[in-house]
């Protein structure tokens, strides 16, 4: 917290009015998971080949400049130089949050060395059976379990990452969170879903309207004990108890094409600088106030965590909320809690769970024909 505050502070005062928060850095984009929500896997086999080097990656961070970098992918564990990237970034005393669906955790755990600079951030989308259903795999959850397990007793840093869709329970998200404070994850993250266009299951996004009721049914009333590792005014944000404008370029992203424009979301191109990706993208035709359709209802973090982030530094007001959040922030609403009374049609109740060909067998088939 006081690396990202003494960063953003100092962005404002040499007046930057575009700066990054958090790198995006994606190595690759092969997962062991095909989640129907999901467009990263559906690239052609060649590029789902290709990974990002070292080397590269440390001249993107290099030249970004931001105190944390995210790695993302597809799954970053099966980069088969993940353990040399972790070990440079460390070694920049960067933040990383290696992004991870937890399979192969365990496993790999061998290959890297606990330190205040690295977390697991474990994407696990709510309770057994809904998130079992948005990875589409039977078991998932359990594999997941087993790697954050092992991972905290070796004295690794671990949070959570959730991605909410329509069909989501609030109750049941709940007891998640306290599943997961009783695992001992050091905190949670939560957004909701966006439609990528590659993603098979376009059905199931959230829109701007739903999202800030159900996350107004799962936020108010908050239990004491419950950690979110994220800006307390993004959440208020999700509640629909703020508004902001995108933030595109605060959470820029570098992957094996370069510097994808505009953002982690959408592809419109690609710089071969990060200053070519701040000087030519038209920013001006992103974000719900440009009246773009595709980013009509995006409340992602990618795009608003940093607007929340500048509010919290930029404005007098921002601070003391972000205060008054951090430290009382319950957040009680009796018609909130009585959201959680209504029905709740899980979409995993109507539309079964189908196991699809994980793409390490899919490229396994292609190679062989």
């Amino acid at each position: 917290m006081w690396t990202v505050a003494t960063y953003v502070l100092k962005q404002k005062i040499k007046g930057r009015k575009r700066y990054p928060l958090v790198l995006m850095l994606e190595p690759l984009f092969r997962c062991n998971l095909a989640c129907a929500g999901c467009g990263k896997i559906q690239y052609p086999a060649h590029i789902l080949k290709t990974d990002l080097s070292p080397e590269d990656c440390f001249r993107a961070v290099d030249e970004c400049g931001t105190p944390m970098v995210s790695i993302p992918g597809g799954e970053p564990l099966m980069h088969p130089q993940i353990d040399k990237i972790v070990e440079g970034l460390v070694a920049r005393k960067k933040y990383i949050y290696l992004c991870t669906n937890a399979l192969l955790l365990k496993e790999k755990l061998p290959l890297f060395t606990p330190s205040k600079y690295l977390t697991f951030s474990v994407h696990l989308d709510g309770q057994r059976d809904h998130h079992d259903f948005s990875v589409c795999k039977e078991g998932g959850f359990e594999e997941a379990l087993e790697g954050i397990k092992a991972a905290l007793a070796r004295g690794f840093r671990v949070t959570t990452n959730t991605t909410l869709f329509d069909g989501a329970d609030p109750n049941s998200v709940r007891n998640f969170f306290d599943e997961m404070m009783g695992l001992g994850v050091e905190g949670m993250m939560l957004s909701p879903g966006y439609s990528y266009n590659k993603a098979p299951d376009q059905q199931h996004f959230l829109g701007r309207a739903r999202t800030r009721r159900l996350f107004r049914a799962i936020l108010s009333n908050r239990k004491k004990n419950w950690r979110f590792n994220q800006s307390p005014l993004f959440l208020e944000f999700l509640m629909g108890k703020r508004s902001y404008t995108c933030t595109p370029w605060g959470m820029p992203t570098y992957n094996v094409f370069g510097w994808q424009k505009p953002c982690y979301l959408l592809q419109d191109g690609y710089a071969d600088t990060f200053a070519e990706l701040l000087g030519a993208t038209e920013w001006e035709n992103y974000g719900t106030e440009s009246g773009n359709p595709k980013c009509a209802n995006c409340m992602v973090h990618s795009g608003y965590e940093a607007s929340a982030v500048n509010d919290t530094f930029g404005s007098l007001r921002g601070l003391m909320g972000t205060a008054i959040a951090t430290f009382s922030g319950k957040y009680k609403d009796d018609d909130a809690r009585a959201l959680l009374n209504e029905p709740v049609r899980s979409v995993h109740s109507y539309n079964p769970c189908v196991q699809i060909q994980p793409a390490s067998e899919q490229l396994a088939e292609e190679t062989r024909a």
